[in-house]
């Protein structure tokens, strides 16, 4: 019996054993659409309300952005603004009562100006010129002036003026004119007895200058005398305003904090780290510093109790991801926050000084989602054609089985000069759950990889940096779950540039190109800046090439409209008809040539949008008809 029962026991495992040993096959993420990706509530700033009790957001939740307030004890959200076609963000609250300030421009013209909701729900426009660009510059220490910036007076730079909170009459805020800049000199930190004004210069993107305006005498210093390149940011003053504390790269290849002494002209280090220090800042009564640290990709947050010596703080409790948008109260009880990452959206955190207690006030991601099948970026790094090293950040697609092999992105971000972070982005996530890779690729001339590196690309657009995204793809179709012969290239502004440079000058290594409102003409971009970037022309000038110089000819020689005749690849273009910095004519002129050589190229038209895409409908569809495109001609999906 015993051994009859064996032998039946042995059968019956050598039935299920190799069944339940043998590999399980993936499982395939859920497959989402687009709207409900973007079925998220972007939310952005932060101010606390004078008592504490309430916090002012800027939120989408109606597919537009709008001025919220949040109650921090219950969580209930009410719109303070209700606009149905323009963006509206909201800055801060009055020191004194619920009156708030938000900014908002016309169609994505970059034309902002300043809104004050009074306490009758009526709206101020603080500019008059309806022509004047304008930016809050915060709220004197005495709390009896508002500060803001504007061009009315000269498009080409931004004087400060300052407003009575109170004037006496109901909704009349007259303005006076603090600081007259001439030269470019831009108004960066103000001084709590008013007396010190913190100008910066911009010379080149690697180079720049600060100086101190003394407002009683009217002298202006300056405080950075120096050779080479060496870069400058005024962040704050010392309470007593006796010293500035500004961030530099001098002598070191990443920024750092430092203190510049008003009296004596001592320069003193006060932190630095292994990357860049991005900017810091004091609680209004100094008890509270902090600092916002670029971490590879991360933003690394580091708060210091002034009054206990200096300690840091550590915050238990914490979900993981990036800490951003870092905001104290002005009673130095409360401090807002942002988390995210790149599988969640960013949601709004308030933490108590005195109790120690978080709480988290949004959950801005939709039910639909499991964050389970949203895929987390993976930092990678590869030697490019010189050696140099290229950061990137990985995206592989889940549920892939043994063997199996998908098309796939490189992302280029705009700039030059900017950064692909670890951040939610529903477009991206998009492209991955439909089975595409991406890699972000952080080229050479990217920000947040020390000076050296920053400055890798300087004239040399179009070429060195293309060729760090060429050897990406090589990088790209070696790895096993890649089909190497399905590589494409998407980008916006700078990045559609490079989107359309390498359908141009290396026409055979990608196989499709998605660019949002990138540059194909550098000469006519460059003549065509928009006015306020004055004291930022000749930094772009000397980066990129004068086009009014024998740079010209470099600049043609670097235009993919120029080249249009070699792209024989696919893709596609969006743009905004209302964009300042890459006309829509860039994009059309580009579709128009390329179009001639027979080739496939789409072309989407936001009429409604700028240089970049703040409507979510507008979205949903950019992203829907790059799918759609990619689908056709990388996957080869019968439409």
């Amino acid at each position: 019996m015993k051994t009859s029962l064996f032998r039946a026991t042995i059968a019956i495992l050598m039935l299920v054993v190799p069944f339940a040993c043998g590999p399980e096959k993936p499982k395939k993420p859920t497959a989402y659409s687009i709207a409900q990706l973007m079925d998220i509530v972007q939310i952005t700033g932060g101010s606390f309300s004078p008592d504490d009790r309430k916090i002012m957001i800027s939120s989408k939740s109606t597919g537009i952005f709008n001025a919220v307030e949040i109650d921090i004890e219950s969580g209930t959200q009410k719109p303070l603004t209700a606009s149905t076609d323009n963006a509206i963000f909201g800055l801060s609250y009055f020191p004194g009562d619920q009156r708030v300030i938000y900014t908002s421009d016309q169609g994505g013209n970059e034309i902002n100006h300043l809104y004050v909701r009074d306490l009758d729900g009526s709206v101020t426009d603080l500019i008059k010129d309806s022509t004047a660009k304008a930016s809050f510059a915060g709220w004197s220490y005495d709390k009896k002036l508002l500060y803001y910036v504007s061009n009315s007076r000269d498009k080409r730079y931004f004087d400060l003026y300052n407003v009575q909170v109170q004037s006496g009459e109901k909704n009349i805020y007259p303005s006076t004119l603090l600081y007259k800049n001439e030269k470019g000199l831009n108004p960066s930190a103000i001084s709590n007895d008013d007396r010190y004004i913190a100008l910066s210069e911009s010379i080149t993107t690697n180079n720049s200058n600060m100086y101190l305006l003394d407002v009683q005498t009217g002298k202006v210093q300056l405080l950075s005398p120096h050779e080479g390149d060496v870069n400058y940011n005024p962040q704050y003053f010392s309470l007593d305003g006796k010293k500035l504390f500004y961030t530099t790269n001098e002598g070191s290849e990443f920024t750092y904090l430092s203190s510049y002494d008003i009296a004596t002209g001592e320069k003193k280090k006060v932190e630095e780290a292994n990357w860049d220090i991005m900017f810091a800042n004091i609680s209004r009564n100094g008890k509270y510093r902090y600092v916002a640290i670029n971490n590879d990709a991360r933003t690394e947050i580091r708060i210091y109790d002034e009054s206990a010596g200096g300690k840091q703080l550590s915050i238990p409790g914490l979900p993981e991801g990036d800490i951003t948008g870092v905001n104290i109260s002005d009673s130095e009880k409360m401090m807002s926050f942002y988390v995210s990452s790149s599988k969640s959206p960013s949601n709004l955190f308030v933490y108590n000084f005195e109790t120690g207690a978080v709480k988290q006030l949004t959950n801005t991601m939709t039910k639909e989602i499991n964050p389970d099948d949203l895929v987390a970026g993976e930092v990678i790094r590869f030697k490019s054609f010189d050696g140099m090293e290229i950061p990137c950040l990985l995206y592989k697609p889940k549920g892939l089985a043994e063997g199996e092999k998908v098309p796939a992105l490189l992302w280029i971000h705009g700039g030059p000069g900017g950064q692909t972070r670890l951040n939610y982005s529903a477009a991206l996530q998009h492209l991955v759950n439909h089975g595409y890779a991406v890699l972000a690729v952080n080229n050479r001339g990217s920000s947040g990889y020390g000076k050296t590196f920053y400055a890798a690309d300087d004239r040399k657009h179009g070429n060195e940096d293309l060729r760090d995204c060429v050897e990406a793809k090589n990088w790209l179709a070696q790895q096993p779950y890649i089909d190497g012969d399905k590589i494409g290239i998407y980008g916006g502004s700078y990045g559609g540039y490079m989107v359309m440079a390498a359908l141009a000058f290396t026409p055979e290594e990608f196989k499709v190109g998605v660019n949002l409102f990138g540059v194909t003409n550098w000469i006519r971009t460059l003549k065509s800046i928009p006015p306020w970037w004055e004291s930022n022309r000749k930094a772009l000038y000397t980066e990129l090439g004068d086009p009014f110089t024998a740079d010209s000819v470099a600049l043609y020689a670097k235009s993919p409209l120029f080249h249009a005749e070699k792209i024989t690849k696919p893709f596609i273009v969006l743009q905004g008809s209302n964009d300042p910095r890459v006309l829509q004519v860039e994009s059309d002129e580009i579709v128009a040539a390329a179009k001639k050589n027979g080739v496939p190229v789409e072309y989407v038209i936001f009429p409604d949008e700028g240089h970049g895409f703040v409507k979510k409908e507008n979205n949903i569809k950019a992203s829907e008809e790059v799918l759609k495109f990619l689908d056709k001609y990388l996957k080869g999906v019968a439409q």
